[in-house]
Formats: structure tokens, C-alpha cells, sequence
């Protein structure tokens, strides 16, 4: 049992390759990937790969950058389309204030009816989060007040106390190959003693390529590497911590099991 438990297999780099990306992936053994949609007009392609191949599912959402340009999809237009059943969560969504390539507000004001989506469709809500963790937890927490949700930090990089806090709310958090680079020692820390019952790990494929493929284009089967190097961080087995990260998907996107 592996899994990627984000991955855009529409984006350029895969999508002119997708069905051999996907083979690849499944001779070294990931049983399912989560296909994350980060645009409305990326919607129906990363439905159709969801459609078509079994073990790919796929999430409807507005990523941070797109803010701005997407005032109209609200809470509603994102439950409508959460109907479908091989959408199993909600985003990915959140704040970026990195790039602030949206008005801060407006990516606030999308943060907040994705996480009503969430809670009203009953599928967990991906979040996106970098340099801004304050505002990240205080929505989070504010929402949480007002009915639970669930969701996965992805492609964690924030700090160990945002983990803490993100924890607390009952989030799960995924780490990707970034925590495979020399440079990432702060991220190894907070890997190596997250609770496993919260951990997931992902590819974020075609971006973030772990070691021994950095400077490639990511793709699905890389995952298998990021395993193996946060197994031997954690002091575990790799096919126990497979095992166990692969579980937590399915509990967590618990539509994924039928």
C-alpha cells in the first residue's frame, strides 16, 4: 500500500504523458493518487482522469493564487460539484502570502467559503499554506467554532508550532519530498515526530521532486522515495509506514473507500 495523496496529473509535464506517469507509479507499488484541481477550468479534466482510472480520485477547488480571478465560485458552486463521486475533498485552498498573486482578503474570503463546502459537503478540505501561518490557523480555528471539519495541511513546510495548533484542530498533515533536501532540517524535525495516525505524504507531482530525482519533473512514483526517506527519519520500517500513511488517506477521504 502506497499513495500520493496529492498530485495534479492535468498539469504540464504529465498530462502529455499521463498514462505511462501512471504505470510508472503503479510498478512501484502506489494504489492510489489524489488528483488536485487548483482552477474551475482544470475541473472537468481532472474529473475525467478520475472517471477513468480507478485508482485516481480527484478534489474541486480555487488555489490561493487564483483567488482573484474566481470571485464566483462560492460555497455552493463547489458543493454542487462535490456531488460527483469521485471528488472525495475540497481545494486545494488556503493562503498564500508568499506570492500574493490575490488580494489577501479575497484569498481569505475563498479560504472561508471552501472550508463551508467542506463542512456542508462532508469531505475534507486540502489547505494550502505558506508565510501565513497566523491568519492560516486563526480561519481555521474560527471556522472550526462554527462546525467541525476536517482536513490535511498538504506539502508541509510551516513551522512545528503550526503543526501543533494544526494538529490540535484535528487536521492531518502531509509531507512531501521537500523533506528530503539537505537544506530542510527544520521540516525533518517536525516529520520525525508527527503522530502517525495524522501523517500522510504526497508527491505535490509535477513540482518538488525528491532526492535522487530534484531538477526532475515530480510524477507519482517518486513518492515511493520520499517514503523510504522519512521511514528511516522516523526510525520505521518503510512498508509499515506505507502501510499506515495509506490508511490514513482512506480514513481521512473516506469516500475513497466506496
Amino acid at each position: 500500500m502506497l499513495v500520493d495523496s496529492h498530485c495534479h496529473l492535468n498539469y504540464k509535464g504529465l498530462a502529455e504523458q499521463q498514462q505511462t506517469v501512471l504505470e510508472r507509479a503503479r510498478a512501484r507499488g502506489v494504489t492510489a493518487m489524489l488528483n488536485i484541481a487548483t482552477r474551475e477550468s482544470e475541473w472537468d479534466d481532472v474529473l475525467a482522469t478520475a472517471e477513468r482510472e480507478p485508482d485516481v480520485w480527484a478534489t474541486v477547488g480555487i488555489h490561493p493564487h487564483e483567488a482573484d480571478q474566481h470571485p464566483h465560485v462560492d460555497t455552493a458552486k463547489l458543493v454542487a460539484r462535490a456531488r460527483h463521486s469521485r471528488v472525495v475533498g475540497i481545494g486545494e485552498s488556503g493562503l498564500d502570502y508568499h506570492y500574493d498573486h490575490s488580494d489577501r482578503a479575497r484569498q481569505q474570503d475563498s479560504f472561508r467559503a471552501h472550508i463551508a463546502a467542506a463542512r456542508t459537503a462532508g469531505l475534507p478540505i486540502v489547505v494550502h499554506t505558506r508565510d501565513a501561518e497566523d491568519d492560516t490557523i486563526g480561519i481555521m480555528r474560527e471556522e472550526m467554532e462554527q462546525g467541525a471539519y476536517t482536513g490535511v495541511i498538504h506539502c508541509f513546510t510551516a513551522s512545528g508550532d503550526f503543526a501543533d495548533k494544526a494538529l490540535h484542530l484535528g487536521l492531518f498533515i502531509s509531507i512531501s519530498g521537500i523533506v528530503t533536501f539537505r537544506n530542510a532540517t527544520d521540516l525533518q524535525k517536525t516529520a520525525a515526530r508527527l503522530p502517525r495516525e495524522r501523517l500522510l505524504i504526497e508527491t505535490d507531482a509535477p513540482f518538488l521532486a525528491p532526492v535522487p530525482h530534484r531538477g526532475k519533473t515530480g510524477e507519482p512514483a517518486f513518492v515511493a522515495d520520499t517514503a523510504a526517506f522519512l521511514a528511516q527519519l522516523r526510525g520505521e520500517e518503510v512498508e509499515e509506514l506505507q502501510q499506515y500513511t495509506a490508511d490514513n488517506f482512506h480514513r481521512l477521504f473516506d469516500r475513497t473507500r466506496g
